[in-house]
Parts: structure tokens; sequence; C-alpha cells
């Protein structure tokens, strides 16, 4: 396994906008480009507990059409979530300045957690695996919206599996427009399968069924509408031994229908808009399935590494709650079924639904 070496991890904890020498602050009627890092990555390092905070210093709500995050060449991955800037807060957090504290930091240290900022936040991107450069652009009129006095947050994967040492300058760009324009509000939708364990020298493929119907759960029942949201754009996340996810809508009797696939390899996008946007009504679960070959000697997984694998599906939809869950805890997938020669495997779903955009 490539370990850290914290000696040369370059950070530097002072950024903003980028602006021109003498001018004053961008406002929110145009992009705002923030840069993050520098960092600089040797030969093996694989550096997973680094988080970056970017005040977002927006005075009232801000409506997100299009982000675009440019990292280059050893960002692993990176998820980006809004939280109020007193959620995660820094050692130097007064009540009132959270940019004090913007820069990269240990993730342990601010306690920062992707399901909790979920919760308190919600989802603004999540970058393909490797992907250098990545644009989400939401059709006209459909937005995320990001609470005045809000702050990003995000976890960053560096990796570096070569021989020359890597220097990074990135930078992630917000494209608001006014509210007057805004047809559609989009909420998250975030679910993963921890529960994986790759056979060694062979395929296999993972599944979890999530039902989304409030009165099929147990008790007390949660207090979400009916599942009939559009889903308009999903984003698979597995790493170098994935070679496809299928996310499907299941009705009440079992049948279903295919809502996104990707077979594409870490490295290109593994997101894409929904075109047109899919229609939940009449489904009642989500179910996703992760597919895998492991040609390693050995069982792999779940795990931020190089050596480890992940299955997480992020999507965007018009529901009033922001949908989460799956399985979120490490733990054995169970017995396997054969099915040829691919071992699959399935396991229960927990899911949680969350007011959006309050």
């Amino acid at each position: 396994m490539a370990m850290r070496s914290l000696a040369v991890l370059a950070v530097a904890l002072g950024f903003g906008a980028m602006v021109g020498c003498g001018t004053s602050e961008p406002s929110w009627n145009e992009t705002r480009t923030f840069k993050f890092g520098p960092y600089t990555i040797q030969p093996e390092d694989d550096i997973t507990d680094q988080c970056v905070q970017i005040t977002l210093n927006n005075d009232s709500d801000i409506y997100i059409s299009t982000v675009t995050l440019k990292t280059g060449t050893g960002m692993h991955h990176s998820n980006w979530f809004w939280v109020p800037e007193h959620e995660f807060p820094g050692p130097h957090w007064n009540g009132h300045n959270s940019s004090v504290d913007d820069g990269t930091f240990t993730c342990v240290d601010r306690n920062f957690d992707q399901a909790v900022a979920a919760l308190f936040g919600g989802v603004v991107f999540a970058q393909s695996t490797q992907d250098p450069m990545e644009v989400q652009q939401f059709p006209d009129g459909d937005v995320i919206k990001i609470p005045a006095h809000s702050k990003l947050v995000s976890t960053i994967h560096l990796l570096n599996p070569g021989d020359s040492t890597l220097s990074l300058k990135p930078t992630i760009a917000l494209t608001p427009v006014p509210e007057d324009q805004v047809t559609t509000v989009l909420a998250g939708v975030s679910f993963e399968n921890e529960s994986i364990a790759l056979p060694p020298n062979a395929q296999s493929e993972f599944s979890v069924e999530c039902d989304l119907v409030a009165a099929d759960q147990p008790p007390p029942t949660p207090n979400w509408p009916a599942p009939t949201f559009k889903l308009y754009h999903a984003l698979a996340h597995y790493h170098s031994l994935g070679t496809g996810m299928d996310i499907e809508a299941v009705k009440a009797d079992g049948t279903s229908t295919s809502i996104f696939q990707t077979t594409t390899q870490i490295g290109d996008s593994l997101g894409a808009m929904l075109d047109p946007p899919f229609d939940f009504t009449g489904y009642a679960k989500i179910r996703f399935t992760c597919d895998y070959y492991n040609s390693t000697n050995g069982t792999v997984t779940w795990g931020q590494e190089l050596t480890s694998e992940m299955c997480v599906f992020l999507a965007f939809s018009d529901s009033p709650v922001d949908w989460a869950g799956g399985v979120t805890d490490v733990e054995s997938p169970g017995p396997p079924t054969m099915v040829g020669d691919v071992y699959t495997y399935s396991h229960p779903c927990y899911v949680v639904a969350t007011p959006a955009n309050e």
C-alpha cells in the first residue's frame, strides 16, 4: 500500500475568489472561482484524510447552475457540500467569520463527516474518479440552492501512483443565476454500499435495494413524501477495479427500469444529466449495483485508499427532501450467489429523508 508522507504535502491555507490585482471581490451576480491548495504530492503518496473549506461570503441565498472543477492529475476524487458557516468550525471560529479557517485541514480535527454534511447542508458536486477537469451544468432554470451564510466543505483524496512528483493548483468555480430565472430547485440523493468484499481473481457485483415508501419503513413511520420526484443527474463512484454501475427504479411488483448506467473506467466522467429527467412516479425503490473485476490475489474491501474499493452514487432530484442511505457501515456482504462465473451479493438498505433546501 502506498503510504502517506506528511512532510511532502504543501498546503496554502489562505485563498479566495480569483480576482485581479486592485479589483474588488466579485459579486454573486457572476461566476466565482476559488483556488484551493496548492498541493505537492510525492511518488506513492496516497492521502485520504484531508478536507477543504471555502467560505462563500453570501449574505443572501444563491442559485447555482454550473460547477466547474479543475484539478489536474493527482486529485483522485473529491465530494463537495454546502453547510452553514457555523458547522464543522475551525480553531479560529469566533461566531462571525468562518473564512479565518478557510483552507485545507485534517478532516477529523473538525469532526467532518459527509453524512452529517448532507444532513445539515446539501450536496453541491462530486468529482468523477481521477477526472482532472469536470463540469456539472444543469439545464436552464434548474439549480442548486445554497442558503445565505454558507461555506463549501469537501473531502479530497490525493494520489500519486507514479514515479514523478505532482504539483496541483486546483480551482472550483460556481456559476449563479438570478432567482427570477429559477424554475426547479434540486435536492441531493446520496447512497452508498460499504458492505463490499471483492473475491480475488473474479468478477463480482453488489446490489442494494432501497425502499422509499414511508409506509414500508419500520415504525415509527418516517414523515416523508411519496417518491414522485424526477431525477435530473446521476454520478457513480468506484475505483480502478470497478467496471460499471447500474441504478434502477423498482416498482412494488418487482419490475424495474434502468435510470442510469455506466461502464466508464476511472479517469473519465462517471456522471451525466438525465435527458429527459427520469420520472420516479409509480416506483417504490431504488436499486443500485456496482460491478467489479478483482485482478488481485486478495479480497478487496471498502475504503478510500488505492488498494480499496467504493460503491457510491450521487444524484439530484426535484424532491422536497434529500434522500440518503444504503449500507453506511463497513460490514460483511453475506454469502454470494453464483450467476455464471459472477459472485453476486445483496444487502438490506437503510433510508433517511430530510427536508431539503432549508
